[in-house]
């Protein structure tokens, strides 16, 4: 066993453990092993050193994407809002992980998933050896905050899923955890229920009329959105059997 597979193996017990035990990860000191070597799939540098480099073909970036998005106004949320969270994370990521929309410190901050539910993804994440300052991208389907937390409007969702496809195209991503009913019914034109839905894989497509635009399929996963864990722990194990099914597919 490498020194990569080591650290993996380590995170992943030490933090199933918090999670299981009460959803409240414990800080410790991050093992070091004999050769070092870095999480597979890692990004080099941090979120704020990677967010600028990835560039497709036609010139798109992560940096322009953002700039379009805090500019957006093609729906009634850009009246509403503090600041949009366009995303954030590695910009060459192994997974990018979709929520449904930002909360208040989200709205106050322009960043995704910074609240006690961000925090719990963070830790859910970590369970799995996935990072946003390393291997995640995370952003919403909705980058603006609806009035009250209410889920997104159609038109609303609309309105931004140009931003997303772009994201999904730049990134390049290997799957894609949806989090929470919203983001998986939004990403597979589905009406099921996160119940249905989750711990399964999917083949998702870009949503384009141009067939040489849709690419290869990515791998998508869902599980429940980590405020339905806050509000209900007994689905916390479930999730964890979703994110081990990710795990397995990530070592392969």
């Amino acid at each position: 066993m490498n020194a990569e597979d080591k650290l993996r193996l380590a995170v992943l017990l030490d933090t199933a453990g918090d999670f299981l035990r009460d959803g409240h990860w414990r800080d410790r000191d991050a093992p070091v092993f004999a050769d070092g070597a870095d999480i597979e799939g890692a990004a080099i540098g941090s979120t704020n050193d990677t967010i600028d480099t990835a560039s497709t073909a036609n010139g798109d970036t992560l940096e322009a994407i953002a700039a379009a998005v805090r500019s957006c106004t093609a729906c009634g949320l850009c009246a509403m809002r503090i600041l949009a969270a366009p995303g954030e994370g590695a910009a060459h990521p192994r997974v990018l992980v979709i929520g449904e929309a930002p909360g208040s410190e989200e709205d106050e901050k322009g960043r995704p998933f910074i609240g006690p539910a961000g925090q719990l993804l963070d830790r859910m994440l970590a369970s799995i050896a996935l990072s946003r300052s390393t291997n995640c991208f995370i952003t919403n389907t909705v980058k603006c905050r609806p009035p009250g937390n209410r889920t997104p409007l159609p038109a609303e969702t609309a309105a931004c899923a140009p931003f997303l496809a772009r994201q999904i195209r730049l990134l390049q991503p290997a799957f894609i955890l949806c989090m929470g009913r919203v983001a998986a019914q939004t990403m597979l034109h589905t009406s099921e229920g996160i119940g249905h839905i989750r711990g399964r894989f999917f083949d998702y497509r870009a949503d384009t009329a141009d067939a040489a635009d849709r690419g290869e399929p990515i791998p998508l996963i869902a599980t429940y959105h980590p405020s339905a864990l806050l509000r209900e722990p007994n689905l916390k194990r479930p999730a964890w059997e979703d994110l081990k099914k990710l795990l397995e597919r990530l070592q392969t």
